[in-house]
């Protein structure tokens, strides 16, 4: 037996597992990313639409924040009018109740 045919069955083998192993065709990667790619699509779009969502909302809470802060001034500018007020009104009233002699 010479060595050629030796490695005969060999060399058949590997040619077989070489040329049946092969890289898979663009066709078959684009069709078994396709699924994938479409739920990245889809989930994309969900990304984009509550992003849009959570500015929006960070906006509105913004100006809140500022409507209360003028708010807050505003109240704090009238507790001290009413305060004044009501100090004066004490003030007449203990002359009032002061017996005149």
């Amino acid at each position: 037996m010479s060595p050629s045919v030796k490695f005969a069955p060999a060399l058949v083998i590997l040619a077989g597992a070489v040329g049946l192993g092969g890289c898979a065709s663009k066709s078959y990667v684009r069709e078994q990313i396709a699924p994938v790619s479409q739920r990245v699509d889809a989930l994309e779009q969900r990304l984009q639409v509550t992003d849009g969502t959570a500015k929006q909302a960070l906006a509105e809470a913004q100006a809140a924040s500022g409507q209360l802060q003028n708010s807050n001034q505003r109240l704090d500018q009238l507790n001290g009018r009413v305060d004044g007020v009501e100090q004066r009104l004490a003030a007449q009233e203990s002359r009032r109740k002061r017996p005149r002699n």
